[in-house]
């Protein structure tokens, strides 16, 4: 005999006003907020903890508090209205004829090379709705609600279909001026480190022999971004990939002092693999490769065509 297990499945109302007495750890404020009776709030409660077993709220008085249990509770079910508005209001926004796609990207990359790109896809896909969210660090993409990822190769996407994009090419980029003003006499150049790659300078002044006495010292940033907005600052040197300081480069705001580059990581476009077919993630992932290899071509042709020294 088959026993079918009832789900414990609380109503919207009931958690809405759980969720918000919990917020303000009053039933009345709970009641302001949500536009209803304080003994609606109340009975929605009393329901919510029958229906579990368990006391959410200690009655003290004119006054409610949080239980051991419902604190741990109330967390959890934030969490879950928070994604269910963001889902719904992702369907509501959704072009009937087309779709929406979430992106966790890098924050450099995002904004110095993917954005100025995106109006590109727009006139070809203006049905397809992309939002962009920051991600610094590898994670885990099943259930985390995104669609496609953009970050360097990592553990973490072993079993996922991951494709390159592209080599970030570390350049050192620093402005005219800096060196216009150096002297033998000055006190040494400042080099400019990213915080979690602190050898990176070392490495590149080794291999390349360049005079520099100490390449550990100077300031670190946690972004390539920040790294090149400080190199416009004219604080210092700084080592990035070309990819990111193209238009400073361009427009002369900054130049390259050492004509040397070094290969540094590989920037991939990653999907779930049993992910099953989506026409929209395809049609974004196929335009990003062919972006990646016109960018690629292009960059080597700067890259061997690049000559200046200090």
């Amino acid at each position: 005999m088959v026993i079918l297990l009832r789900r414990i499945l609380p109503g919207i109302s009931a958690l809405t006003a759980f969720e918000a007495s919990a917020r303000h750890n009053s039933f009345s404020r709970a009641a302001l907020e949500l536009h209803v009776s304080e003994g609606a709030v109340s009975r929605q409660i009393a329901r919510l903890e029958n229906q579990l077993s368990i006391q959410l709220f200690l009655r003290r008085g004119n006054r409610v508090e949080l239980s051991r249990q419902g604190i741990a509770y109330a967390s959890q079910v934030r969490e879950i209205l928070e994604r269910l508005e963001q889902e719904s209001l992702r369907l509501i926004a959704q072009p009937v004829d087309g779709g929406t796609l979430e992106l966790a990207v890098m924050p450099t990359f995002a904004s110095r090379w993917l954005i100025p790109r995106l109006g590109r896809f727009q006139q070809l896909y203006p049905n397809i709705t992309l939002n962009l969210s920051e991600r610094t660090k590898p994670f885990p993409m099943a259930g985390s609600g995104f669609d496609v990822v953009m970050h360097f190769d990592h553990p973490a996407w072993a079993g996922h279909e991951a494709q390159p994009l592209f080599e970030e090419y570390l350049v050192s980029v620093c402005t005219p001026g800096l060196l216009a003003n150096h002297t033998k006499k000055d006190s040494p150049l400042v080099l400019l480190h990213k915080r979690n790659t602190p050898n990176a300078w070392r490495d590149f002044v080794s291999a390349h022999s360049l005079p520099i006495e100490n390449a550990i010292a100077g300031p670190r940033f946690d972004l390539f971004s920040m790294l090149i907005d400080a190199a416009v600052a004219g604080m210092g040197i700084a080592l990035v990939p070309k990819a990111y300081a193209e238009a400073e480069l361009e427009t002369g705001r900054l130049c390259m002092p050492w004509a040397f580059s070094e290969r540094g990581n590989t920037v991939n476009v990653v999907t779930l693999a049993d992910n099953g077919v989506d026409p929209n993630r395809e049609a974004f992932v196929q335009w990003l490769l062919n972006e990646a290899d016109l960018f690629v071509a292009s960059e080597q042709r700067q890259l061997q065509s690049t000559g200046s020294g200090l």
